[in-house]
């Protein structure tokens, strides 16, 4: 499941709160909403692992970075989900392309400038992932699930 999160609807503070900026924080709550008991209509939420399946880590390495356009992956605070963002040119859309080892596609997320969108089926294990815009790949690196 993926969900696309506004910055610009969310309420934001001055304040850090302990090292998170108030975005991360917002960002956070409304995944951790989304995961609560009772939230999906009496429905368990398929999103998230449970029990022995439970994920206790998501480690994300870059092997080319762009300096021209600020992409960030990286795990919300409990290690259950995998925020991606852009901040770059206006008008921009960023793809971000997952992989399995063995290079079948396993989730692919399109984000506008300055947007942010969850990933919160990620099974455990070994991936590749590729950043692009405009047809030109501009990060890419290795993701592990544990």
């Amino acid at each position: 499941m993926i969900r696309t999160v506004h910055p610009k609807k969310t309420i934001l503070s001055a304040n850090l709160i302990g090292g998170l900026t108030a975005l991360s924080l917002a960002l956070f709550l409304q995944c951790s909403a989304l995961a609560a008991p009772g939230n999906s209509g009496g429905k368990s939420s398929p999103a998230l692992n449970t029990g022995s399946d439970t994920i206790h880590s998501i480690q994300v390495s870059k092997a080319q970075t762009s300096k021209k356009h600020k992409i960030r992956l990286y795990p919300d605070a409990r290690q259950q989900v995998l925020f991606f963002s852009a901040n770059g040119e206006d008008g921009k859309v960023y793809q971000l392309y997952l992989f399995d080892m063995d290079g079948r596609l396993v989730s692919q997320a399109h984000i506008r400038n300055k947007e942010t969108t969850v990933l919160t089926t990620i099974s455990e294990g070994n991936y590749l992932f590729e950043v692009f815009t405009d047809d030109e790949r501009i990060e890419n690196g290795q993701l592990t699930v544990r």
